[in-house]
């Protein structure tokens, strides 16, 4: 039996990541690039849902817990900026490599 490739997650403010599977994070994150490059800045519930829109239907688990947690490790690696002063939240692109 493979054992799947996995992808440990980061988080901004340095708590403990997950470990998730590497397709799934693949895809989720480029659902939000996808967004973010043809919106610009978005606040987070839209970015939630556009994500959502693009994912329902062809993805297995939670879009939203997914969402969430590559959006979080994107934040600490610098891919997204993520303005948390800003009500309601905003996300736009940062450096992507």
């Amino acid at each position: 039996m493979k054992k799947e490739a996995r992808v440990l997650t980061l988080h901004p403010e340095g708590k403990k990541g997950v470990n998730i599977d590497k397709e799934k994070y693949r895809i989720v994150r480029d659902a939000i690039l996808g967004v973010l490059k043809e919106e610009g800045t978005v606040t987070f519930n839209e970015l939630m849902k556009r994500v959502h829109t693009r994912l329902r239907g062809r993805f297995r688990g939670s879009i939203g817990w997914y969402m969430t947690t590559v959006k979080l490790d994107m934040e600490a690696r610098k891919q997204i900026v993520c303005d948390r002063g800003s009500s309601p939240q905003t996300v736009r692109l940062g450096r992507v490599r």
